[in-house]
């Protein structure tokens, strides 16, 4: 129940395992936000569909949509999130769009009954506290994150 990695191109800058949460708490709902250490530019959505958890970038690569309030739908056995801006469509395994548009796609794992995202910032749930440039930020509730 994983989804697609972002490194296919031998990316190696520093990315970062957050745990997220318990599979079964995170399975109750279609999509969470996961906020960014980095700022909301970086905020990532975390999608539980057909029982598979995928994540992606939260902002629409075309203007900057939320994708989290976007609706999902199924077509050919291809699961895409619709913009709520302008409906641009986006594959929640590769982030490719019927566009020239690509959506950046985080890996996803389970470990132990819990969820990780691969990122290249902390991620947490809750918003993180403080001034959003500095690398003392701390998660307004606790996060893990390992390398």
């Amino acid at each position: 129940m994983a989804s697609g990695s972002n490194d296919d191109e031998g990316n190696t800058e520093d990315v970062c395992w957050s745990l997220i949460g318990s599979a079964s708490e995170l399975s109750k709902k279609r999509c969470r936000l996961m906020y960014s250490s980095l700022g909301h530019d970086s905020d990532v959505c975390l999608f539980f569909v057909n029982g598979e958890f995928f994540a992606m970038d939260a902002r629409c690569a075309h203007a900057g949509g939320p994708l989290c309030e976007g609706d999902i739908e199924e077509a050919n056995g291809v699961l895409k999130v619709f913009c709520p801006w302008h409906d641009y469509e986006f594959e929640l395994r590769t982030g490719k769009s019927g566009t020239s548009l690509q959506q950046q796609v985080h890996e996803v794992k389970l470990e132990d009954g819990n969820v990780y995202v691969k990122h290249t910032s902390r991620l947490s749930l809750l918003p993180f506290s403080g001034d959003q440039k500095t690398d003392n930020l701390k998660p307004a509730a606790s996060s893990i994150s390992r390398k």
